[in-house]
């Protein structure tokens, strides 16, 4: 509330003469916000049914019957939607069916990028504080490419699962820090690959490779009498794993103590794919096949 003159106070005819002035001030600009953008987006906001409303007739002529049954809102929500729609000028009527017009199809690709910019942006959020440097200078648009997997507590599991997937569309692996390949079922893909005659190379820490061939030392025997299975290691690799994957680069996020995987984030993006090409070759260059002594032990 705005100040009151003290002069103003010493009547209490006047004190409430003022108080009604500013509270009908308040009111007007209140009244007024609908008529800003900021009052158009909070009005989309408000409800969940209207973006997607919005969005379902920039595609194609809808009843209200088939906005309920889309958007599970009643009938007489849907009615004052349309109407709301249509004093903005985002829709017309055609027939018995609704349609929007060129200002309502602006609109909804506009919200409905902006959800996918946040949607994204919140998967992002979860994992941010564990990707490396890089991706926050990747540029923004190139962010709605990445496919971000995230474990859930019902579904731990989650960024391996997506990870067996992409791995077992692979021609070629690459991997720096590839704990995320070493688990299962993705070691069993790994070894069917290598099989197949798939190159595969991975870099490590030392004390990783050690706790791997001594937790699997016959299968990991067999892996690495084969001329296409590539095992180096490094003693300073980032937190984080970069992984190719052919053409597609895989970031793998580790939780630090546990080494547990919270996520894994893939893409073909021509920019990050240049990116991991250069992380992996960076660290390539200076890793060094394991010990003969850590293979027989």
């Amino acid at each position: 509330m705005l100040p009151v003159p003290y002069s103003d106070l010493s009547e209490p005819n006047d004190f409430n003469g003022c108080l009604r002035t500013q509270i009908m001030g308040l009111n007007n600009i209140h009244h007024q916000t609908p008529d800003s953008p900021i009052g158009d987006i909070a009005y989309l906001s408000r409800s969940e049914h209207r973006i997607p409303a919005l969005v379902a007739l920039a595609e194609r002529p809808r009843s209200r019957s088939e906005l309920c049954e889309e958007t599970g809102v009643s009938s007489s929500t849907i009615r004052r939607t349309l109407n709301e729609f249509g004093e903005r000028l985002w829709i017309q009527k055609d027939g018995y069916q609704y349609v929007a017009t060129r200002l309502g199809e602006a609109i909804a690709t506009e919200m409905d990028d902006l959800l996918d910019w946040f949607e994204t942006e919140r998967k992002l959020r979860d994992v941010w504080h564990w990707l490396p440097d890089e991706v926050s200078k990747f540029p923004i648009e190139t962010w709605s490419e990445l496919t971000i997997t995230i474990a859930d507590p019902d579904v731990p599991y989650r960024p391996v699962t997506r990870f067996e997937s992409l791995l077992k569309e692979t021609t070629t692996v690459r991997y720096l820090r590839p704990e995320v390949a070493l688990m299962d079922p993705c070691f069993d893909v790994l070894c069917q690959l290598v099989d197949d005659g798939v190159d595969v190379t991975l870099i490590d820490r030392p004390n990783c490779h050690t706790y791997f061939l001594s937790t699997y030392p016959k299968r990991c025997s067999e892996l690495l009498q084969q001329d296409n299975f590539t095992v180096l290691e490094h003693d300073e690799l980032p937190p984080h794993g970069t992984g190719l994957l052919d053409e597609r680069v895989v970031i793998s996020c580790y939780e630090q103590d546990s080494g547990t995987v919270q996520g894994v984030i893939d893409t073909d993006v021509a920019v990050v794919n240049k990116w991991a090409k250069s992380v992996y070759e960076r660290y390539r260059s200076d890793a060094r096949p394991i010990e003969s002594r850590q293979i027989a032990e």
